[in-house]
């Protein structure tokens, strides 16, 4: 006991020192963030490609079917789990999923069985759970509760980053294959170097009774509750008339990634430039999040305004762009193909897509933090916001 004492002694001693410590909330975060940058960053930029890469997207769009089924699954049971493992063990497991998925798709440029790819969706999808449980419970246990939306900034900042470099890997390395139909295999290999990498920096997060705020404070605090608590109070919530209303904006939240990537990236623009447009499509995310952020923290002193200008705001941009959307696809179809851009070959009739696309980046980011700010409005409390 005495021991212990002299431990958390010490630990207050240097807290005030150097926000840079290792156990401080600033790095865990900056960690958790790297983590995030190398694994679900570069699945995003791999799935933005279009059809993961392939000229088919058939064998994507099945493995993200499985994904996501299983995901909405393991989404729930993720913070029990988080609970029983702790952050290394959850994020490692979740992490090396990734890692599988990407190489799946390096067998399949070889071998066209698309049912490795469609195991390891499945299997990714269950790995995600315990990755997104894992970070939602730090970044709401570990920072300063007057400095969360700093540190929730400096985590998605880290997090985007990755889906720009992501898209960099594939325009390099297949900048001289303009005609090329599927990536090459460099590329893959590249996308599992870095969510490897990310698998590993998952074992440097400390546990919550580690980590020790500037103030001395330590994270031990936060407590979890029981699976099957969850699973009672996470249905409860089905019939809150506030979050009903909010169901069809989750609803919308991800139903068009699969469209974009693979219908409009994918359909529209050669292999180098769906990189190329990748580094722009996760850049706008960076500049969408922080200008809604913006005007709904800051733009009124009446947070019931900023709610309003904000959410009247996206509906705007929203309308616009999904109509240009549609006029663009009202020109082809899975039948009638266009001819594939290039950005450097097709003149003017690349700049009209490629700013559709890039609006789909800053829609979606806007969008998502937007409904984020609606539900955290809702409550204070981290745990009924978690849920």
């Amino acid at each position: 006991m005495g021991f212990e004492g002299d431990e958390e002694s010490a630990a207050n001693q240097v807290s005030t020192t150097s926000r840079f410590r290792y156990n401080s909330p600033l790095v865990q975060v900056t960690l958790i963030g790297l983590v995030c940058f190398c694994c679900p960053g570069m699945f995003n930029a791999l799935s933005g490609m279009g059809g993961g890469g392939q000229v088919d997207p058939t064998a994507a769009n099945n493995a993200n079917t499985a994904l996501y089924t299983t995901f909405a699954i393991f989404g729930v049971l993720g913070g029990g789990i988080y609970n029983i493992l702790g952050p290394r063990l959850t994020l490692a497991a979740g992490c090396s999923t990734y890692v599988l998925y990407a190489g799946s798709f390096l067998y399949y440029n070889h071998e066209k069985h698309q049912a490795f790819a469609i195991v390891a969706g499945a299997i990714l999808g269950i790995g995600a759970g315990f990755l997104w449980a894992g970070e939602g419970a730090i970044m709401t246990s570990y920072p300063p509760p007057h400095r969360k939306g700093t540190y929730i900034s400096l985590f998605w900042s880290i997090f985007n980053m990755g889906g720009v470099i992501g898209g960099l890997i594939p325009f390099i390395l297949n900048y001289n294959r303009s005609e090329a139909a599927s990536v090459n295999d460099g590329t893959y290999i590249g996308f599992m170097c870095f969510m490897t990498l990310g698998t590993l920096l998952s074992l440097a997060i400390l546990p919550p009774g580690k980590v020790v705020r500037n103030d001395g404070t330590r994270c031990t605090n936060i407590k979890y509750s029981k699976v099957s608590t969850e699973i009672v109070e996470i249905s409860k919530l089905f019939f809150n008339w506030k979050m009903l209303l909010i169901a069809p904006a989750a609803w919308a939240s991800n139903f068009f990634y699969s469209y974009q990537f693979n219908n409009v990236n994918g359909a529209l623009f050669n292999l180098r430039t769906r990189g190329l447009n990748n580094v722009f499509y996760w850049g706008a995310q960076m500049v969408g999040s922080v200008g809604i952020g913006y005007i709904l923290d800051f733009s009124f002193q009446s947070r019931r305004k900023r709610g309003f200008v904000g959410i009247g705001i996206v509906s705007v941009l929203g309308t616009a762009i999904w109509a240009g959307g549609l006029a663009k696809q009202l020109g082809y179809s899975h039948n009638d193909s266009p001819p594939k851009l290039d950005f450097k070959d097709s003149g003017s009739a690349f700049a009209g897509p490629f700013v559709l696309y890039f609006g789909y980046g800053l829609l979606d980011a806007m969008f998502q933090s937007m409904v984020y700010w609606v539900i955290g409005a809702l409550a204070d409390d981290s745990e009924i916001l978690s849920r």
